[in-house]
């Protein structure tokens, strides 16, 4: 069964998570949040991406505005501006990918929980929350924690190769 996931914020980050999401059958995102563009806007956006091409799909969006439909697969989109008021359960995401770049303390970022969801991961550094980085840090990972960080893109992209110098230095 696959994963339900729930975006907030449908910047760089937001779009790139979709992208990946929708070639991987185990993730499923159910549901975008964005209050400052709407669906034509987003359809748009997520359509044709300047750094990484055209969608190689389908994409269109609802004409109500409620939602985006991508290779026949219906994602609910909302415009709530307070992470607290987005019905997250409404659409079943349980995961939220927290990429609006504004919630990015455990205080902040766990409003989401009101809307129905289980776990949280801020998609930036945070002053609180504890970071895991794939390949260096994500055993660590204990299941507990409801709002985690995935650090910065910049730790991200560096953190494997410190990774291996610090254990030849070490070895």
């Amino acid at each position: 069964m696959a994963v339900k996931v729930g975006i907030n914020g449908f910047g760089r980050i937001g779009r790139i998570v979709l992208r990946n999401a929708v070639n991987h059958p185990d993730v499923e995102v159910v549901h975008v949040n964005d209050p400052f563009i709407d669906t034509k806007y987003a359809e748009y956006m997520f359509k044709y991406d300047s750094v990484h091409g055209t969608f190689d799909g389908t994409i269109e969006a609802a004409s109500d505005g409620k939602g985006l439909t991508i290779n026949g697969k219906f994602i609910k989109f909302t415009q709530e501006r307070d992470p607290a008021s987005i019905p997250w359960s409404e659409s079943g995401a349980e995961y939220i990918v927290e990429s609006a770049g504004v919630f990015t303390t455990i205080d902040k970022a766990k409003a989401h929980l009101q809307g129905g969801a289980k776990k949280v991961i801020i998609s930036a550094p945070s002053s609180d929350a504890p970071m895991y980085v794939m390949g260096v840090n994500e055993d660590k990972y204990d299941g507990k924690t409801d709002v985690i960080s995935n650090a910065s893109c910049t730790t991200n992209c560096l953190a494997t190769l410190a990774k291996v110098i610090t254990l030849r230095a070490v070895h």
